[in-house]
């Protein structure tokens, strides 16, 4: 069974052997890697391609491994992995029309709210709403300035997770 993995690592020396050593170690065999360090990713990093093959279990283990060590796996067989960022606004939520605060969000392409909690407060100023929001891989920083641009328009003291 072969797995295709892009995986986002850190520009520095000896990241590539930090996936490639537990990879062999494992029993899994690498069939090609591309490795193009002048790419580099929104966030500064480069994605690496790599082809292994294995039975079943040996890949997860890798796939396991990798998480573990908390190697970005931004792609498995060409289906995109997706970021969670969770954000907090802090306001009258109510008044200011939540399905409306929940259209921004789902105006972003490939972003979707997987959450939302309410705490209502006896002062609507300090009601506060918890979203987690998944995006495709890659647009934490067009979410990023979403949230901020929602935060501003609707007067909400914005708490994102760091």
């Amino acid at each position: 069974m072969r797995l295709n993995l892009v995986l986002e690592l850190l520009d520095i020396p000896g990241q590539l052997m930090d996936v490639l050593g537990p990879v062999g170690k494992l029993g899994a065999n690498i069939v090609t890697v591309i490795h193009q360090r002048d790419v580099k990713t929104e966030r500064g990093t480069v994605p690496v391609q790599i082809t292994i093959e294995g039975d079943e279990e040996t890949l997860g283990k890798v796939i396991n491994t990798l998480e573990a060590q908390k190697i970005q796996i931004m792609e498995i067989d060409g289906v995109l992995r997706k970021e969670t960022i969770t954000t907090i606004l802090i306001g009258d939520i109510v008044d200011k029309d939540v399905k409306n605060v929940l259209k921004n969000f789902h105006e972003v392409e490939g972003v979707k709210v997987a959450d939302f909690n309410l705490k209502m407060s006896d002062h609507p100023e300090k009601s506060a709403s918890k979203f987690i929001i998944e995006a495709e891989y890659g647009k934490r920083r067009k979410i990023m300035k979403k949230i901020k641009e929602i935060g501003t328009s609707y007067g909400f003291l914005v708490i994102n997770e760091v």
